[in-house]
C-alpha cells in the first residue's frame, strides 16, 4: 500500500492544520525538485515514507518542555521543516541552517506556503553561526558522529538534546566519536529503515581542550 497524507496523518495523529501545512510543504517540493536536487529522485515516489515519515519519528524524542530547535544542514527541510510544523501548537521555534543559497531560498518559500511564524532560515555555515543555546538539536543525513558532536558542541550548552538518524554504520562512528567526545547515549531503532537507528545524545563534553567556544548571541 502506498504511504501518503492520509497513513501519516492516522500515523501521527496531526491535526488538520498540521497536515495542511505539510502538503503546503509538499508542494512547494515537488514544483522545485523539478528544477533542482533537493532530494534523490528515486525517492520521490514515496517521499512521504522516506522523508516526510523518517522525519517525523524525530518528533516524540522532543522533551516536552523544548522550546527551541536548530536543524543543521536543513537542506530539503528534512527533518527541521516538519518538525517545525508539528512543533507548531506548541511554540516550538525552530532555526533551520543552511549554507547553500539555492536551498536555503527553498526553505523560506515553503516556510512561507506553510505559514510558519515559528520558524526562521538561517542561510550560512554551521561553522559560523551565533546562537543562543538551543534545547534540542538535529541533523540528518549530514556528516559522521564525530563531526556532528563538533558541530553541536559549538551552539550547545550542557542541557542541549542532539537527535541524530543514523545508518548502519553507527557503531563504527560512535567508536570513532568516542576518542574525542563525552557523551550519554540512547539508541531508538528507525520505524522507517531496518537496521537504521535514531541516536539521543546528552551531556558532550570534549575529551581534549577545544578552541574556544565563540561569543553566542544573547
Amino acid at each position: 500500500m502506498t504511504y501518503g497524507p492520509a497513513e501519516f496523518a492516522a500515523e501521527y495523529d496531526v491535526s488538520r492544520e498540521t497536515l495542511r501545512r505539510l502538503t503546503a510543504y509538499d508542494a512547494v517540493l515537488l514544483d522545485w525538485s523539478a528544477r533542482h536536487n533537493l532530494i534523490a529522485r528515486s525517492t520521490i515516489e514515496d517521499r512521504w515514507d522516506r522523508h516526510y515519515r523518517d522525519s517525523a519519528q524525530l518528533f516524540a524524542l522532543i522533551p516536552e518542555k523544548a522550546a527551541t530547535l536548530v536543524d543543521l544542514g536543513s537542506g530539503a527541510g528534512f527533518p527541521g521543516l516538519v518538525l517545525a510544523a508539528m512543533g507548531a501548537e506548541r511554540g516550538l521555534k525552530v532555526s533551520l541552517v543552511e549554507s547553500v543559497g539555492k536551498k536555503a531560498a527553498f526553505l523560506a518559500a515553503a516556510a512561507e506556503a506553510m505559514r510558519l511564524s515559528n520558524l526562521e532560515v538561517i542561510p550560512q555555515r554551521i561553522e559560523s553561526i551565533t546562537i543562543s543555546p538551543p534545547d534540542v538539536v538535529t541533523a540528518r543525513a549530514l556528516a559522521q558522529i564525530e563531526k556532528l558532536l563538533g558541530y553541536a558542541h559549538e551552539i550547545a550548552d550542557e542541557k542541549t538534546v542532539l537527535i541524530f538518524p543514523k545508518g548502519q554504520d553507527v557503531e563504527a562512528e560512535l567508536t570513532a566519536a568516542a576518542k574525542s567526545w563525552h557523551i550519554s547515549v540512547e539508541k531508538r531503532p528507525s520505524v522507517t529503515s531496518p537496521g537504521s537507528t535514531i541516536l539521543v545524545i546528552r551531556n558532550l563534553r570534549p575529551k581534549a581542550a577545544q578552541r574556544p567556544a565563540r561569543t553566542r548571541r544573547p
